[in-house]
C-alpha cells in the first residue's frame, strides 16, 4: 500500500506551491514521506535552496518535530540565480511561513562547507549545481548519515552530470543503495546495496536517455518533436 503523506503536508504544500521552483508535487511528497523519519531534535539538511520551495516543505515537518534544517546555498550571481535578490526572497518566503527559527541558512557552496562540518545528519536532500564534480562531492556528505538514511538527489536520471556522479559514485559503492524515484527525484538510502538495487539504478537508463533527448530538442527549439515523439509539453526541461 502506498505511504499516505501527514495531513501536515496539504497546508505546507499550499505555501510551498506558490513559490517559484522546479519541484511537482509528488517530489514534495516524497521529501515529506522521508522527513518523517527525521527523529525529535533531529537535523535535515538541504543543498541548493533557491527560493525556499523544498525549504518550506522540510521546514514545516521539521517544525512540527522539534528538528532542524540546514539550507546551504551560496546564492551566485547571474541570471540563473540572482544572487542577492533570490537570497532575500528566500528569507521572506521563510519568514511568511513563520519557519525561519527551523531553518538554518548557510551561505556557501556546498562543496567548501563539506570539509569542515562535524554534525551528525538524519536526512540529505541534494539538489545543488548539476555537473558531475559537485555532485560527486555533494555525495559525500553521506558520510554524516545514519545507517538507512535517506539521501535524496533531484534532477537524477534527467541531468547528464549528476547521472554520471550516480553511475560512477553509486552504482558500483557499497554504501548507497537505490529505492525509488518521483520524477527526477531519486531516493537512496545509507546500506549495502543488493544487486536489485544496482539493477534498479540501470533500469533508469532508458528514461535518462529520453530526458537528454528531450533537452536536445528543446534547446534546437523543437519542442513540437519533442512532443511528438516523447510525449513532452511545455518549455521546460523535465524534471
Amino acid at each position: 500500500m502506498p505511504h499516505r503523506a501527514a495531513p501536515g503536508f496539504e497546508a505546507a504544500w499550499e505555501i510551498a506551491d506558490r513559490i517559484p521552483g522546479w519541484l511537482t508535487e509528488a517530489q514534495a511528497r516524497l521529501l515529506w514521506e522521508t522527513a518523517e523519519e527525521v527523529p525529535e531534535g533531529g537535523l535535515l539538511l538541504e543543498i541548493g535552496s533557491h527560493q525556499g520551495r523544498s525549504t518550506v516543505v522540510l521546514g514545516a515537518l521539521a517544525r512540527d518535530r522539534g528538528a532542524r534544517v540546514v539550507a546551504v546555498d551560496p546564492f551566485v550571481d547571474g541570471r540563473l540565480f540572482g544572487g542577492r535578490p533570490t537570497r532575500e526572497k528566500f528569507e521572506r518566503h521563510l519568514a511568511g511561513a513563520g519557519l525561519t527559527p527551523t531553518v538554518e541558512l548557510l551561505a556557501d557552496y556546498s562543496t567548501r562547507a563539506r570539509p569542515s562540518w562535524t554534525r551528525q545528519l538524519d536526512h540529505l536532500y541534494i539538489d545543488g549545481k548539476h555537473d558531475y564534480w559537485t555532485l560527486s562531492d555533494d555525495l559525500r556528505w553521506t558520510r554524516h548519515l545514519r545507517d538507512h538514511g535517506p539521501v535524496l538527489v533531484h534532477d537524477c536520471f534527467s541531468s547528464i552530470g549528476v547521472t554520471l556522479g550516480v553511475l560512477v559514485h553509486v552504482l558500483f559503492s557499497g554504501r548507497l543503495r537505490y529505492e525509488r524515484r518521483a520524477g527526477s527525484l531519486a531516493l537512496f538510502r545509507v546500506g549495502r546495496p543488493s544487486l536489485r538495487d544496482r539493477a534498479r539504478i540501470l533500469g533508469e537508463l532508458p528514461w535518462w536517455v529520453r530526458n537528454v533527448a528531450v533537452k536536445v530538442l528543446l534547446r534546437l527549439r523543437l519542442r513540437p518533436l519533442a512532443r511528438v515523439l516523447f510525449g513532452h509539453r511545455g518549455p521546460y526541461d523535465p524534471y
